[in-house]
């Protein structure tokens, strides 16, 4: 709380001209501050609500090359996205990892499976063999491979590479804030913008504080809208005219009990033709997605999408009992922001890909950003600082590599001290994974703060909520430095907690309530009461 609290006392200053300010702290936003800030501009950074709190928390958690896009021929599209993935493994890679994507073909398919495992090759030549090589199984083969799927309507099926986030998709977003901020990038969650004029060459953009209604006025030569799906509401608050606009396609995934003892995503084509996913998440199951157009961007799962995906789940996998309502431990619902270049709001958006648009008005000296996907967002980041600079303002590290997990040598000095402290050796509970690769994976360098704070203190070293895997130290530290405002910020997006975790076995934890007093002091208790309110506990 104190440092968005001294954030937004740096942003209100009237005597500070950003040369940038960002409205939005999704991937694309996220990702412009980290770019501009790191490049030497003086950057801010505001989003309405928390951090990477739309569609970039509720997304299918996958880096993809975008393989479904060879059935358009969109070739150019799939090589970009291959490339844009494999830079994400290659920078990040405690956080990207490759994963194996097991994919059914049934019965009276459009394609045969042969063909579209030769699909798969060409997909693996376009990444440049960056992954593993595909394999093709029949039907036989597929139900020895993975006894989980229903193989009855099988005709075949194959295996093929691709890439996931380990932790979530809102944590991979929030590194990238983080990292602005220590370029410098004055940033702020819970602010919104409610006007923006444009006045001797300096935005005056009307800011509020959404938590406690305060009203402000932030200045800067260059305005980047990243609003996501909100995109078009800001360009006619403020007056700005483009080609492309947004279309929205709602998906929603149900978590439940684990349902295969894989770790590869399971991957079916569902009973309306789009794939359907079963996304293995630590001793949990993610399932989804559907593909819903819808005029609103506010969206929320409905009967009918929970059925949607509990129907599909039970005619493809083998399962001892049908999945059923009572199963579902938590849901993920957003809209995918489709840019559509003219046009007049209608279109096959089953088709439309998520290629980025990013439209430039020179004269305002104002970006907005359109679409987009997480895979490609470092070089979303890289062409934003190119555009900026071309409007005139002074990036003066311009060649700076703004992304990237820290270096080889700090990484091997973290693990050197853990080893010192016998801490290499735990294992993180129900899993293979040991505790320092996940203290490494969420914080990089800054994990040997936490080494510290386990050396003076070996109790931060203990587990401070039974049913979620974080350490008393990372929840300090998390106070610290995550801009934790509500309870839900860290439950649902610098975590996955309850994700994982009913929101009603945590919700009078002791070690909740612990974590409340960390995060919010004296707020504590009325912060986990409107948590509580929040999701209907």
């Amino acid at each position: 709380m104190e440092l968005r609290k001294s954030n937004i006392e740096r942003l209100r200053d009237p005597d500070t001209i950003f040369d940038v300010l960002v409205l939005g702290g999704g991937v694309n936003g996220a990702v412009s501050a980290a770019a501009l800030a790191g490049k030497g501009a003086k950057v801010a950074l505001i989003d309405r609500g928390d951090f990477a709190g739309l569609t970039s928390s509720n997304s299918s958690n996958l880096a993809w090359g975008g393989i479904k896009y060879l059935e358009s021929l969109e070739f150019f599209l799939v090589n970009d996205l291959c490339k844009s993935r494999n830079q994400l493994m290659r920078n990040y890679p405690s956080m990207v990892r490759e994963i194996r994507f097991l994919t059914t073909i049934a019965k009276g398919f459009r394609w045969p499976p042969f063909v579209l495992y030769l699909s798969t090759i060409l997909y693996w030549a376009i990444g440049r063999f960056f992954t593993r090589a595909p394999t093709y199984l029949n039907a036989r083969q597929l139900n020895i491979s993975e006894p989980a799927i229903n193989t009855e309507s099988a005709r075949g099926g194959f295996e093929y590479s691709d890439a996931y986030h380990y932790d979530n998709d809102a944590r991979f977003v929030f590194s990238f804030v983080r990292s602005s901020m220590d370029y410098g990038c004055v940033a702020a969650n819970y602010v919104e913008s409610v006007g923006a004029l444009r006045e001797n060459k300096i935005w005056h953009i009307a800011a509020r504080d959404t938590l406690s209604g305060e009203r402000f006025e932030i200045r800067s030569r260059v305005l980047i809208n990243a609003c996501g799906p909100y995109v078009d509401n800001h360009n006619r608050m403020s007056g700005q005219h483009t080609e492309h606009r947004h279309l929205f396609s709602k998906g929603i995934h149900l978590i439940v009990d684990k349902v295969s003892d894989s770790d590869r995503i399971l991957a079916f084509f569902a009973s309306d033709g789009r794939l359907f996913f079963v996304i293995p998440m630590g001793n949990r199951t993610c399932v989804g997605t559907t593909d819903t157009q819808v005029d609103d961007p506010a969206v929320k799962v409905t009967d009918e999408d929970r059925q949607f995906v509990l129907d599909n789940i039970n005619s493809l996998l083998n399962l001892e009992k049908p999945l059923d309502k009572s199963d579902i431990i938590a849901e993920r619902c957003g809209v995918r922001p489709l840019a559509q270049k003219g046009g007049d709001g209608i279109a096959d958006w089953v088709k439309l890909s998520r290629k980025h648009a990013i439209e430039t008005n020179k004269d305002d000296c104002h970006l907005s950003i359109f679409g987009g996907k997480t895979t490609d967002c470092i070089n979303i980041g890289n062409e934003v600082a190119a555009l900026v600079n071309k409007m005139g303002i002074e990036l003066r590290h311009r060649t700076f590599k703004w992304y990237g997990e820290d270096g080889e040598q700090i990484r091997d000095e973290f693990y050197r001290q853990a080893e010192a402290m016998d801490l290499n050796s735990y294992t993180v509970d129900g899993s293979s994974e040991l505790l320092t690769d996940r203290l490494w994976r969420r914080y990089g360098g800054n994990a040997l703060e936490l080494l510290e704070e386990i050396r003076m203190n070996p109790q931060q070293a203990e587990r401070l909520m039974k049913d979620a895997e974080y350490l008393r130290c990372e929840v300090e530290y998390t106070a610290r430095h995550e801009m934790i405002t509500k309870l839900d910020d860290f439950l649902r997006r610098r975590s996955k907690i309850t994700q994982v975790v009913r929101a009603a076995d945590i919700a009078e934890a002791p070690g909740l309530k612990e974590a409340c007093m960390i995060f919010f002091g004296d707020e504590a208790e009325a912060k986990r009461q409107q948590w509580k309110s929040s999701v209907g506990l």
